[in-house]
């Protein structure tokens, strides 16, 4: 029985790859990609040819042997080849949730298959550790702007937060919320969300609509364009200034 379509599926997890981005790769139709995987049908000759180029094996390593189970069974070239796949593929994997995914996040947070078609990057200076990425609108965290990429680490109980600390904040009634946390000792069934932004004020929710949180390690955002002064701007405004300056010491002479 052909393995293909099992070892299709396993090397487009370790890659971090969506469906879609395989399918592109191989420029077929991400449909096919899901009936391969599902072995609704069998990949053409061609495809399993650019596959096996892609990844540096054999047709008969792809269609005759389980692939996951190389690195127990296999030779040792195979073990040290799909283990050099894996490190490659998985070393902090962050799976990305921007703003058009974050209803589908809300109720398929918990959804494997879900999250494999998010897409996915790396940081070289994150070891370890369970990371998540959001991307936040809005101005309530400035001087962290709208549009920046959170990275965050998983924090596995609301007992683990510290006291004014930022966070990705994902909850029932709430949805996702980048914030910093108070916790309320005489109150342990809620919490307070605070923002960086003064102009808004923090506000309570129910600790038992939390259903995810995310230490916030890392942000990232686009370069600001930087105003740039000319000469003349320059010395018009000190020239304001030093007006200024001569009306108010006539003022108080």
């Amino acid at each position: 029985m052909s393995k293909a379509g099992l070892n299709l599926k396993y090397l487009r997890k370790l890659r971090g790859w969506t469906q879609e981005e395989f399918a592109q790769k191989l420029n077929i139709k991400r449909s096919l990609i899901g009936a391969y995987e599902e072995e609704r049908a069998d990949p053409r000759l061609e495809v399993l040819e650019i596959i096996a180029e892609m990844f540096k094996l054999s047709l008969d390593e792809l269609l005759l042997k389980d692939l996951s189970a190389s690195i127990t069974t296999g030779s040792y070239l195979q073990k040290r080849r799909m283990q050099k796949i894996t490190e490659i593929a998985g070393r902090n994997l962050i799976h990305f949730v921007p703003v058009k995914a974050a209803a589908g996040y809300l109720t398929s947070y918990a959804d494997s298959e879900f999250i494999d078609e998010l897409n996915t990057f790396t940081l070289p200076m994150l070891a370890g550790g369970h990371y998540r990425a959001f991307e936040i609108i809005g101005d309530s965290m400035l001087p962290t702007p709208s549009g920046s990429i959170i990275v965050g680490e998983k924090v596995e109980s609301l007992d683990d937060t510290k006291n004014g600390q930022a966070y990705i904040v994902v909850s029932k009634n709430e949805g996702i919320v980048y914030k910093r946390i108070q916790k309320n000792n005489k109150a342990k069934n809620k919490i307070t969300l605070e923002s960086d932004n003064p102009n808004y004020q923090p506000y309570q929710i129910n600790a038992e609509d939390i259903v995810e949180l995310w230490l916030a390690q890392v942000v990232i955002g686009k370069v600001a364009t930087q105003q740039r002064w000319d000469v003349n701007s320059l010395a018009n405004l000190v020239n304001n200034l030093q007006d200024q300056v001569s009306t108010l010491k006539k003022k108080l002479n």
